[in-house]
């Protein structure tokens, strides 16, 4: 008997699934590693290729630990993917910082290298933001696939109305990424509404860090091309 039949009044998101694969996300992951670790030494960090080593470590840990599919909540699992998240959080933050702080005091001087500098660290905060909707959303990925958690954090368009989805939809990595790039964008969410206050808190945050940094970025590379 399908789980509809046993409970016909769970929505057709809040269904257990067969979940994610893993593989997928680590390749993000290690994009992201490889951005930050190409970052010019005046941008990164004294200890940047260590934390680079750190996070590819745990991103392999991860990967070992649940090789197919995430399909259960893992507590140590999850808790070595927040941490990541975290450590890649906190190098990009600074990184940013750093950034901005040259902007502000003007001792950026080529625009090329301000836009590549600019957009990497643009593209990263869109990655890690991705991650942070991706494991905090319903509890996580493994929380989702058990349909652990009723309340969700983010409404999809295909969680408002069934007709817009196949039966057995529910949201992967790439609907939380096109979340991230779109907040990251318009400055603002998109069609996909935050509804608790952490999420609407983190949203906050990304679009605040988005704006300061392509703002600035775009306003001195042009101040420097006149």
């Amino acid at each position: 008997m399908s789980e509809h039949a046993i409970h016909p009044h769970l929505p057709h998101w809040h269904r257990s699934n067969k979940g994610e694969h893993r593989f997928p996300v680590v390749i993000v992951v290690m994009l992201v590693i490889f951005l930050q670790y190409a970052l010019p030494d005046e941008l990164a960090m004294g200890i940047q290729h260590p934390i680079c080593i750190t996070e590819a470590a745990l991103a392999l840990i991860l990967l070992a630990l649940s090789p197919k599919r995430i399909n259960k909540h893992h507590m140590p699992t999850r808790i070595l993917g927040l941490t990541l998240t975290t450590i890649m959080t906190i190098s990009n933050t600074a990184s940013a910082a750093l950034l901005i702080g040259f902007l502000i005091n003007g001792d950026a001087k080529d625009p090329n290298h301000l836009l590549l500098s600019g957009a990497s660290i643009w593209l990263t905060n869109i990655i890690i933001f991705t991650l942070w909707f991706w494991d905090l959303d319903r509890g996580g990925p493994g929380a989702r696939a058990e349909a652990m958690n009723q309340h969700p954090d983010f409404m999809f368009p295909q969680m408002s109305d069934p007709g817009y989805a196949p039966e057995h939809w529910h949201p992967n990595f790439f609907d939380y990424l096109y979340t991230s790039f779109t907040n990251a964008s318009a400055f603002s969410p998109t069609d996909v509404m935050p509804l608790t206050r952490w999420a609407k808190m983190l949203m906050m945050v990304q679009s605040l860090t988005s704006l300061l940094t392509v703002g600035l970025v775009v306003a001195r590379a042009v101040n420097i091309l006149h």
